[in-house]
């Protein structure tokens, strides 16, 4: 058994201070303790951007990938080697925007793995500009001095309708929550995403009210979709818990025996 602290991999983050992505990093190493996760059969599979540095930083296998595609690289992972815990991370620009129809269609899947997305409602990596999910009125940026004046996504809204079987949210600031979260997405048979409030103080200063504005609301038993949206449509976007869980046949079907993917066969001709 291996200590939450052992399982970093010793290269220092280059996060800014501050960060929330810090906090889930934390998260994970302490999920992973809890799972007497071996590091060998782990991998994270990112895209880019701040967050997607993270594989770097976690004593297990890791892809850095390109923008957006985090989630077709992990799902080609789980299908082929479904023995690994394959966790996809990144954030609201990767997998919200340019990775935004991956994200739809791997709901749909219902392919065994996690999708972790730290959002900040906003690009940090590229200087500050507005995001999928940036506030409509957010006026911080020299390139939207007037906000972006679009309704920002609803991602476990997205999620629901797109037919993740398992929701939630999480704060960054409460990485032993965020731990328990990711520990149940991991034993959860099937897409299981969770939606990372993760804040971004250099851009984003407003953030810091987080830590007084996220608030409780555990919907742990709740497998009614029509219930879970109706929640989903009504909540301020600063809810942290779980949404939705329903357990449904993972893809492919033979994943559900436990067996591997012979692909050379699908491709005989």
């Amino acid at each position: 058994m291996l200590k939450a602290k052992e399982y970093k991999s010793g290269i220092k983050p280059i996060w800014c201070p501050g960060c929330g992505h810090f906090g889930v990093l934390n998260a994970i190493t302490k999920a992973f303790a809890a799972l007497e996760q071996a590091p060998e059969n782990a991998v994270l599979v990112s895209g880019i951007g701040c967050s997607s540095r993270l594989p770097a930083y976690v004593n297990s296998y890791g892809f850095h990938g390109v923008h957006g595609r985090a989630l077709p690289v992990a799902t080609g992972l789980k299908v082929a080697r479904p023995e690994l815990n394959v966790i996809a991370v990144g954030g609201d620009g990767d997998g919200f925007s340019i990775g935004g129809n991956h994200f739809l269609h791997a709901c749909r899947r219902n392919v065994d793995l996690v999708y972790l997305v730290m959002d900040n409602e906003v690009y940090g990596m590229t200087k500050g500009q507005a995001s999928p999910t940036t506030p409509a009125h957010w006026d911080h940026s020299k390139l939207t001095p007037h906000g972006p004046q679009l309704r920002p996504f609803q991602p476990c809204a997205l999620a629901l309708a797109a037919g993740a079987s398992f929701i939630a949210r999480g704060y960054a600031g409460d990485p032993n929550g965020l731990a328990q979260m990711i520990f149940e997405a991991v034993r959860h048979p099937g897409f299981a995403f969770i939606q990372v409030l993760s804040q971004c103080v250099t851009f984003c200063p407003e953030q810091a009210r987080w830590k007084q504005q996220v608030h409780e609301e555990d919907h742990n038993d709740c497998c009614d979709p029509v219930a879970a949206a109706r929640f989903l449509h009504g909540e301020d976007g600063l809810a942290k818990g779980n949404f939705y869980r329903n357990p449904r046949p993972v893809w492919p079907p033979s994943a559900q025996a436990g067996g591997a993917v012979d692909l050379r066969s699908e491709f005989a001709l």
